[in-house]
């Protein structure tokens, strides 16, 4: 069993903490931890504007707390986001994620994370490393 406390993490174990333009995450759970998905707190500063598309990886993201919204790129369709709301990324979908106000959201990523992961240029994550045999 597998038992973290966001605060203590966030307290003591910065390795667990990322940091990019306008986000930070705590990966709670990460490719190591062999759980087959990575589970992320993700916090998305308020007036920001985020273009990711997720090549390598499926993401489901829940919002726990506060506003915004998610458009795909591919059809232009915009979403509202707020708690309650989940999205699901199953297609690697190019897409735009706006927060009007501080958006705090629970990730889960597969192929999991290592964990020192950040967007690339064109918003996405590198792909895995193949395990070693």
């Amino acid at each position: 069993m597998i038992v973290r406390d966001f605060n203590k993490i966030t307290e003591n174990e910065k390795d667990r903490v990322v940091s990019d333009a306008n986000w930070t995450s705590v990966r709670m759970l990460l490719a190591d931890d062999n759980m087959g998905f990575s589970f992320h707190i993700t916090f998305l500063e308020a007036g920001s504007e985020h273009t990711f598309e997720y090549k390598n990886h499926f993401e489901s993201v829940y919002c726990m707390q506060g506003t915004g919204s998610i458009t795909d790129i591919a059809t232009g369709e915009t979403h509202e986001i707020k708690p309650g709301v989940m999205y699901a990324l199953d297609k690697h979908d190019r897409h735009i994620l706006r927060a009007t106000e501080e958006l705090v959201m629970a990730c889960c990523f597969n192929p999991p994370v290592t964990g020192n992961e950040v967007h690339r240029e064109d918003g996405s994550y590198a792909a895995p490393e193949p395990a070693e045999a």
